[in-house]
This record gives structure tokens, C-alpha cells and sequence, in this order.
């Protein structure tokens, strides 16, 4: 690996009254009362460095520079000011990834106004917008942001009161009046803007994140300006290489989420570095075409994505030499998050990496949540493989709870959200008695002898389940075997088997590899390809293999069925990311889990042979 400076790990490990406590050995340094104070530094010490780029008519980039960025952000908070938005009448962005996105939510921030960037999805994407409805529902906008009123008109017509003034950067809706983004960035400056960034502090709001939970209606999640300052300090003491030369990222991850959001921009912002918006995501070939192309012109020193999204990376860069070169041309990190990579995706993205540099690149993730805002471990070297998730960043002290035969992870620092947004019955829940956030995952070191070495993620609490034996099953564990196994026919697993005699698998398949593997024509049924002989019988084999790893009940898999409808956006099973809400997959398709657990099965659900009732 090329010399990179990284943080060494050292932990302190003290034992408390009901708890493993675990600490990292470096303290916290010093970081801002405010995010927009980075942007202040950076407008004076490199004025001309580009910010902020994307995409326009043409293919060109438009770039903003610091110093450009800081006197639109100033003249958009004046706008604000002038409108009376406030803690009390926030700002709502329903707009995806955008330059114009990017300066309107700093510009809340450095007039102290609370802002809502809410998942186009549930704009776009939803039929019956009743998530949008719901989030709208719990804030109190005085304005709202689209890029687009045309695309966002039926959202817009759905939700957003006519009282409710809308801003666009494109065309206006057809139904209502809109102001143009162009007319708030030319707000001449008054005192009062100064007046208002004064008063910005560490516990001022700087934006309300919704997450949708297993159940019920999303949460906002109160964001404040300690958490996004500290948390950027962390991740600059844990790989104190991002100050050596300034991060350059081509980056999709949508800012309503708080990896894209508060992780990746604020690293940018945090470090002087320039974010090029990537119109691409993970969705399909077509969908994820603009990120090869930009980064067929773009080398990034860092690459965050999702798994998905480094599998499908990962294919084109074996296929095209050029763009594997510029790629890893001054690649310093690889960073995964939402989820775990398969073996064979970071095994590729290493060997490619060899062959493009001589050296492979350092390869890490981090655990977190949008209640951490969010990286609270990370893992600050070279792991053989994936699966550690590090030890605790500078500042933030984890409590290890046994809960059963796994220990529950719960954190505390100044990273940790202070709020539920107006839900105290569900901020009193998440914490305990001691102030620690419990986040609901479950961990174990990785080698007990020496903490050092961090920990494992050993799944999500709620997702745990026993079969009808008592005996437990640790989903997150199991599934993270099976996508493997699965690779490539399969995107992604749901494990089921509660209160049943076996454990059985729902499988999203890869249509396309699936029509491929069976020779069918592309207009082949789904129900023709999973019933076809060869389809069954690679993954009857898959299953088989799978087996052989088992120990026991709790870890042998013996069913398998696949998935004609992909998740839903609208039924909760899925969210904006791409994760699986793994629960609510389990309830809407009650039907199909019945089926597979049945004693004698239909036939396309896939049996491992010595289970066999047929």
C-alpha cells in the first residue's frame, strides 16, 4: 500500500456496572462552533479552488469556487432572513443532488435556520406521496426548494400548501407561483445576516434528517452544529491524510441521507476539497452510466459508494483500461458504507488496483447512523478483508451491553443527536439511563486478546430472530454469507425463519444474469426463468454450498425462493439508498414466506437436497 498517515489504533478498555466501556486513546481536538466557518477559511486562504461542480446542458461543468460559494451563501441567507424563516418556519429541499441544493442548505446554516433536505423519492418515485405527506406534516416550511418545478409539480400540488412560498432553479409549476433561485442569490446583503450568523452556535439546529425506522412514520432527526463539526474532526484525526492534499470526490450519495449529506460534503467542505456532483447511481447500466463518465474524466483521491455501487464499478473497470487508470490514478481510499461488501468485490478492487499502480489502495468503512451524524467507528487501517468496522473515533465513548449472547452497542459523544425532532417519547426511548444512544446493532471484537483490533458487526438487534427450536439466529451474519454465496445472481437477501423449523432465504434476483444463465429470450416470463432446470439447479448448488459453512440449525440455510417484484419504495421495503427495511420485506410478502417454510413446498422454491420433503 502506498504511505498514507493514519491514525494508530489504541483503545482504553475499563469495565463498567452494567457494560464493557471502550474509548479511543486520542482525545478530541478542537473543531468549530459552526460547518460554515470551514467555508469562511477556505474563501479567504484559497479563493479561486473549486467548491462545488456538475454537469450542464452540454456537458460542461459548472464549477463555484469558495469565495463564490461564501457571497451566494450570504445573499441566499439574507433571503431567507427576509422571508421570517426561522427555528419556528423552516426551509424544505425536496431537490436531489445539486450545486443550487448544496448553497441554499449552508446558506440556512449560517443564518441559523433549520432545513429538511427530504428524499426525492418520495417526490418522484412515490404514487401515493404519503411519506413526503407525512414529513411535510411534521416541520412547518415556510419555503421549499425544487430544482425543478415541472418535475416536482404533482409532489408540489400533493403536499405543499398554496400559502407555502416554492423556489426553483428551472422552469416554474405549472399550477403555481414560483420564485426563481437566480433572484434569491442576487439578495443584496444587510446587517442583519451578519447579525445572524453571529448567533449561529454549537447547539444551534443546522438541518432535520428523516429516516424511516422498521415501523411507522420517518423520524426527523435533529442535526445540530456540534454534532457536524465534531464528527468532521473525527474522521480528520482518524485519517489525517485528508489534510496532506485536498479531497477531490465524484460523489451521488443523496444529501438527504446523512452519508451523503453530512459524511461526504462535509469532508469536502471540512478539508478544502472540491465535491463533483454525479448525476449516476447504482439503480441499473443506463442509471450508472454518468458516473463512469465522469469518472472517466474526474480522478478522485477518494471513492464512497454502497456496495451495489462498487460491484457495478468494479465490472467496469475490468472491462475498460483507460478508465481503471485514471481511476486509481491518485485514488487514496476506498470507502464502503450501508452495508457489507462481498469478499470477491474488495478482492477485485484490489487486484485491479495492483494492476494499475503497483500497490493496492487502503480500503475501509465506518459504523454509524444518522443519530451519529454519523461516523462513530471507524476502522483507521488495512484489513485482509471486509468485516471490521474499526474502534471508537477520538470523542466517542462506546458501552458494550450484553443483550442476550451478543453485545449491544451503545455510544456517546459529542456526535450523538440531542433530539427526536417535537418526539420526546421516542428521544427518552433511544438513550439510557447513563445519556448513551442505544443505536441498536449488535458487535464483537475481533480478537478478544487485543482490542486494538477493533470490532465485527454482528447485526441489527431488531433483525435477530429464534427459530422454533429457542435457538438463535444472527440475521446481519447470515446475510452477509448468502449475498456472497449468491453473487452475482442475486442483489440482495432477506432472512426469514422466525418462530419456524427452518431458515429460509427471499432472494432479489439479477434478472438479466438469471434470463442469460437459462438461455431465454429477453422477454421470457419471470415465472419461465425460475422454473427453468438450469436456474434451479445453479442455485440448488449455490444453496448446497452454503450448507458445507453451517454449523448448526442457526446458521443452515434450506430454503430459497425468488423475488418477482423488486422493493418497494411506497410499501417501506426499501429506502433512497438502496438498504432493505429486511422487517418490512418479511410482512408485505407474508404470502411467499409462507411458501417457502411450507412442509412440502411448491416447486419453485428452491430445497437444500438433504431437507428435501419431496
Amino acid at each position: 500500500m502506498p504511505a498514507l498517515r493514519l491514525a494508530p489504533a489504541a483503545v482504553e478498555v475499563t469495565a463498567g456496572p452494567d457494560g464493557v466501556r471502550v474509548r479511543n486513546r486520542d482525545p478530541l481536538g478542537p473543531y468549530p462552533d459552526a460547518l460554515v466557518e470551514p467555508l469562511e477559511h477556505w474563501a479567504r486562504h484559497a479563493p479561486d479552488r473549486a467548491f462545488l461542480a456538475e454537469r450542464v446542458t452540454g456537458g460542461a461543468w459548472r464549477e463555484v469556487s469558495y469565495a463564490g460559494a461564501l457571497r451566494t451563501v450570504r445573499a441566499l441567507a439574507q433571503a431567507l432572513l427576509d422571508r421570517g424563516l426561522s427555528v419556528d418556519r423552516q426551509l424544505v429541499i425536496l431537490s436531489e443532488n445539486a450545486v443550487d441544493h448544496a448553497l441554499l442548505g449552508l446558506a440556512a446554516q449560517y443564518a441559523g435556520i433549520p432545513y429538511a433536505p427530504v428524499s426525492t423519492a418520495y417526490s418522484l418515485v412515490s404514487t401515493d406521496f404519503a411519506k413526503l405527506r407525512d414529513v411535510v406534516a411534521q416541520v412547518t416550511p415556510a419555503l421549499v426548494y425544487v430544482s425543478d418545478g415541472a418535475r416536482y409539480a404533482r409532489a408540489l400540488e400533493a403536499v405543499v400548501p398554496p400559502s407555502v412560498e416554492v423556489v426553483t432553479s428551472g422552469a416554474p409549476p405549472p399550477q403555481r407561483a414560483a420564485t426563481a433561485f437566480a433572484e434569491l442569490a442576487t439578495t443584496s446583503e444587510r446587517a442583519d445576516v451578519d447579525a445572524a450568523r453571529a448567533r449561529v452556535g454549537p447547539d444551534t439546529i443546522a438541518k432535520i434528517l428523516f429516516t424511516s425506522g422498521s415501523t411507522g412514520s420517518p423520524k426527523g432527526v435533529v442535526n445540530t452544529q456540534r454534532m457536524l463539526c465534531s464528527n468532521q474532526q473525527m474522521i480528520r484525526q482518524t485519517f489525517p491524510f485528508i489534510v496532506d492534499e485536498p479531497p477531490v470526490i465524484v460523489d451521488w450519495l443523496p444529501w438527504n441521507h446523512t452519508f451523503g449529506g453530512n459524511h461526504n460534503v462535509g469532508i469536502v467542505l471540512y478539508n478544502g476539497g472540491t465535491l463533483y456532483v454525479n448525476a449516476g447511481k447504482p439503480a441499473s447500466p443506463a442509471v450508472f452510466e454518468p458516473t463512469l463518465a465522469n469518472l472517466r474524466e474526474i480522478a478522485p483521491t477518494i471513492h464512497f459508494d454502497v456496495p451495489r455501487g462498487f460491484e457495478m464499478l468494479l465490472a467496469a473497470l475490468r472491462t475498460e483500461p483507460a478508465l481503471r487508470e485514471r481511476f486509481f490514478s491518485r485514488l487514496q481510499m476506498l470507502f464502503y458504507a450501508g452495508a457489507g461488501i462481498a469478499p470477491q468485490v474488495w478482492d477485485g478492487l484490489q487486484q485491479l488496483a495492483v494492476e494499475a499502480t503497483g500497490a493496492g489502495v487502503f480500503t475501509t468503512t465506518s459504523l454509524g447512523s444518522t443519530e451519529t451524524a454519523p461516523a462513530a467507528l471507524a476502522a483507521s487501517w488495512q484489513a485482509e478483508g471486509p468485516g471490521s468496522i474499526g474502534i471508537p473515533m477520538p470523542g466517542v465513548e462506546v458501552k458494550l451491553v450484553r443483550a442476550g449472547e451478543k453485545l449491544e452497542l451503545r455510544l456517546r459523544g459529542p456526535n450523538i443527536m440531542p433530539a427526536y425532532w417535537q418526539n420526546e417519547t421516542l428521544t427518552r426511548a433511544a438513550f439510557d439511563e447513563e445519556g448513551y444512544y442505544a443505536i441498536g446493532d449488535a458487535v464483537r471484537f475481533a480478537d478478544e486478546d487485543d482490542p486494538s483490533r477493533g470490532f465485527v458487526f454482528d447485526g441489527r438487534i431488531s433483525e435477530d430472530f429464534k427459530l422454533a427450536t429457542g435457538t438463535w439466529v444472527s440475521v446481519g451474519t447470515l446475510r452477509l454469507r448468502a449475498l456472497a454465496a449468491f453473487a452475482p445472481l442475486v442483489t440482495d437477501v432477506v432472512v426469514s425463519g422466525e418462530n419456524r423449523d427452518q431458515i429460509a432465504l427471499l432472494l432479489f434476483p439479477d434478472v438479466e444474469r438469471l434470463r442469460a444463465l437459462a438461455g431465454l429470450e429477453r422477454d421470457a416470463a419471470f415465472t419461465t426463468i425460475v422454473r427453468n432446470g438450469t436456474v434451479q439447479a445453479r442455485l440448488g448448488a449455490m444453496l448446497a454450498e452454503l450448507s458445507h459453512a453451517s454449523t448448526g440449525s442457526a446458521t443452515r440455510i434450506e430454503r430459497a425462493v425468488l423475488l418477482e417484484e423488486p422493493p418497494s419504495l411506497d410499501a417501506g421495503e426499501i429506502t433512497d439508498k438502496g438498504s432493505l427495511n429486511q422487517r418490512a420485506v418479511l410482512a408485505r410478502r407474508a404470502a411467499i414466506v409462507e411458501d417457502a417454510h411450507r412442509i412440502v413446498p411448491p416447486k419453485h422454491v428452491v430445497v437444500l437436497e438433504s431437507s428435501s420433503a419431496r
